[in-house]
């Protein structure tokens, strides 16, 4: 029954900005730290960027700080990515899910949404 809706990705040019959106369902939203995710071909399925359940406190992996904030709105058992200064690195799926670890263990996953980075 839980079920993520990813959506907001495209094709851009590098320097610009997408912001994903994640719609959850089926589970308690608000008692979970909610995360970003995202899977490049030929790469493991990494953490890009976590927010706490009332959104006090966020962490963002390293290849992303600075140009990509989380952010949450429990009325709307949504969770949002704003991406800036996109570079042709972040071009991935990007998924939405709970913080869980290790990642490899978490089995349902949205169809995530694809981010184009390219000239």
């Amino acid at each position: 029954q839980v079920q993520l809706a990813e959506s907001g990705g495209g094709l851009v040019q590098p320097g610009e900005s997408l912001r994903l959106s994640c719609a959850a369902s089926g589970f308690t939203f608000s008692s979970w730290t909610m995360c970003w995710y995202r899977q490049a071909p030929g790469k493991e399925r990494e953490r890009v960027a976590q927010i706490t359940p009332a959104g006090d406190s966020v962490n963002y992996a390293d290849s992303v700080k600075g140009r990509f904030t989380i952010s949450r709105d429990n009325a709307k058992n949504a969770v949002y990515l704003e991406m800036n200064s996109l570079k042709p690195e972040d071009t991935a799926v990007y998924f939405c899910n709970r913080y869980w670890e290790p990642i490899a263990t978490i089995t349902h996953w949205g169809q995530g949404t694809q981010v184009t980075v390219s000239s």
